[in-house]
């Protein structure tokens, strides 16, 4: 019998993430990087009491980025007489400024819908290796603040070509899927050799190999339109840090492409732009949007109504312009017919 070790099997990413804001949450003093590595779901499996952490280290990095990019303040605390050092500083998430206003409330029917359109934590609150976690911190001397067991998230932000993307990525197989481009009226079937998931800008994309042409390519899950099927063959890698160097690549797409807009104060667009976005010294409500994707973009604003007003570029003005303009359309033609309904039974 071999008295290797064998390898943790790789947490979700997304029990990972969730993990860690419940940790961060659970202290108003914070954690420090060490603490975070050697207690959190997610990286406590691969932590290394004898320092080798580094690779796991820049996990964290792309992690803050990930949760910072879905509007969740992360914020840092340096220790007095230690500016710049990465090792005492702690991370901490504000609970004031991740709650819901104070004026907002559900009634017992708004509640329930809710619930219904909940899909991802089925457990309904953590799960057993969380709450180890979680008894792992507390022994730390870091107790939370109130009972916070429980409020497991209940919404799906993947889409459903995620798991059999990370499954294929585990057994290293190449896979097939349609994937339809802004302008294309028909998806293309692609072949690829999936390399790592990363999370950009709040949404999930694969970086993978493409078979056809045999260069690394970058789609976004969203535009994955079908089912993603095995090929029955596999592909060998090497062990460079195929995530770090897709979130590279995005980061300067991201820097190349840069658009203006003004929220409303107050409004939900403030809320969750202001979060994630840099807003203008002299203005906090005129806001800098790098993007990857102008019409993923533009669907995201318009969602927004008149709560957000477009500056720049034009072509993006155009394109929130437009969608806006058919949603009013739509629903010209629904009342239109409506009142055509109404004269006929009259």
């Amino acid at each position: 019998m071999s008295s290797a070790r064998e390898s943790p099997k790789p947490v979700p990413v997304e029990e990972r993430l969730f993990s860690l804001v419940l940790a961060l949450l659970a202290t108003q003093t914070g954690l420090t990087k060490n603490e975070i590595l050697s207690t959190v779901q997610g990286y406590r499996q691969q932590f290394s009491s004898d320092g080798a952490n580094a690779s796991l280290e820049r996990q964290f990095e792309r992690d803050k980025d990930n949760i910072r990019e879905l509007g969740v303040p992360l914020e840092t605390i340096e220790q007095p007489g230690e500016p710049g050092n990465n090792q005492s500083m702690r991370y901490r998430i504000p609970k004031g400024a991740y709650e819901l206003p104070a004026d907002v409330r559900f009634t017992p029917a708004e509640l329930s819908l809710l619930s219904l359109a909940a899909t991802v934590w089925r457990e309904g609150s953590l799960s057993g290796q969380s709450q180890r976690a979680m008894t792992k911190l507390r022994s730390l001397g870091i107790d939370p603040d109130e009972p916070i067991i429980g409020y497991a998230p209940r919404l799906r932000t993947r889409e459903a070509s995620f798991e059999p993307l990370d499954a294929a990525l585990e057994r290293r197989a190449v896979v097939t899927f349609p994937y339809l481009k802004p302008g294309e009226e028909r998806p293309r079937v692609r072949t690829v050799a999936p390399l790592a998931l990363v999370q950009h800008e709040g949404r999930w994309h694969l970086f993978a190999t493409d078979q056809t042409v045999d260069e690394p390519r970058t789609f976004l899950l969203s535009r994955i339109v079908g089912a993603v099927k095995p090929t029955g063959t596999t592909f060998t890698t090497d062990d460079r840090d195929h995530a770090a160097e897709a979130v590279e690549g995005l980061r300067r797409v991201s820097a190349s492409q840069r658009a203006i807009v003004r929220v409303q104060p107050g409004t939900d667009a403030a809320a969750r732009l202001g979060n994630r976005y840099q807003g203008s010294s002299t203005d906090p409500s005129e806001l800098t949007l790098p993007y990857l994707d102008l019409n993923i973009l533009a669907d995201e604003l318009s969602g927004f109504g008149p709560e957000v007003l477009v500056v720049s570029p034009p072509e993006l003005v155009e394109a929130v312009s437009s969608r806006l303009a058919l949603v009013v359309a739509r629903h010209s033609d629904a009342v239109t017919a409506g009142s055509t309904e109404e004269d006929t039974r009259g």
